[in-house]
């Protein structure tokens, strides 16, 4: 049973999806069809119930999932291992300034835990650029949000979460349980230097062409809500914006991913990306 094949399945299994599969993994979705069915052929259990709707694991394929997993995170120690061994072992990881993600901790914590010969080095980014340098060659791998341009990228969604808007906490808007796009017509937002990706700027922008102050970083953001009423964004799960200012969901809003990116798929950064969904597993 070859490890390609592995990786395959659990793409599988984990989207449930054979063309969301196929899209993480940066190939099309036949060829990815027949090694699922040959695996199933030299195993001699089907893996997979496939329906109109979607395909779901079988009892086998759960049992091999479990084990799948366990072995490509061996492999991707393995490897590690050997890059260390080599002189090799330094990853650098590009992070947005100000995250306040918890699991972020916990992702240290395991990763050092697991290769304690690798060099980790951080590099903060501002909100100007949601690769954090990836694509001027400045880090390995960004643990980042989305939405961003994801071309010539590899890109691992661990989590989606719902956003809101950042309001001052004596705004009109300020009581709501909850807001809409349409309720902020008319509104001062945030806006990114010229150049930045222009998903991104949309994206937090609410989709619409928007005026109002230039933004760098997190705090520059709250300090302009704070200061001149502009309506900032933010995801709910992190985010604590302090007793001045408050964060109202946005219903019309779809949810911001945080992802994993990278470019090249080495030892180091593969290991990286199989802690990461071992931390944000959901």
């Amino acid at each position: 049973m070859e490890l390609r094949t592995l990786r395959y399945f659990v793409a599988v299994a984990e989207e449930l999806h054979f063309g969301r599969a196929a899209a993480r993994l940066h190939m099309s979705q036949p060829p990815l069809s027949r090694a699922i069915q040959q695996l199933e052929a030299d195993l001699g259990t089907p893996l997979f119930r496939r329906s109109s709707g979607g395909v779901s694991l079988t009892a086998a394929g759960s049992a091999l999932l479990k084990e799948a997993r366990a072995l490509l995170e061996q492999t991707e120690q393995v490897r590690a291992r050997v890059a260390a061994a080599a002189g090799t072992a330094t990853l650098t990881v590009g992070i947005l300034s100000d995250s306040q993600d918890p699991d972020i901790s916990r992702l240290a914590a395991v990763y050092r835990r697991r290769h304690p010969n690798v060099d980790v080095h951080i590099r903060e980014a501002d909100l100007t650029d949601p690769t954090c340098g990836l694509r001027a060659g400045l880090v390995d791998v960004a643990l980042t949000r989305g939405p961003f341009d994801e071309t010539g990228l590899r890109v691992h969604e661990l989590r989606s979460d719902p956003v809101g808007a950042v309001l001052r906490a004596d705004d009109p808007l300020a009581s709501r349980d909850e807001l809409k796009l349409a309720d902020l017509e008319g509104r001062r937002w945030f806006q990114f230097p010229a150049g930045t990706d222009p998903h991104w700027q949309s994206y937090w922008n609410g989709g619409e062409p928007r005026q109002g102050p230039i933004v760098r970083a997190v705090q520059e953001c709250l300090q302009s809500v704070l200061w001149n009423g502009t309506v900032g964004l933010a995801p709910l799960t992190t985010h604590n914006p302090g007793n001045e200012l408050v964060t109202i969901p946005i219903q019309d809003l779809p949810p911001s991913p945080l992802v994993i990116a990278w470019t090249e798929s080495t030892p180091l950064t593969r290991s990286f990306l199989q802690t990461a969904k071992s931390i944000y597993r959901p």
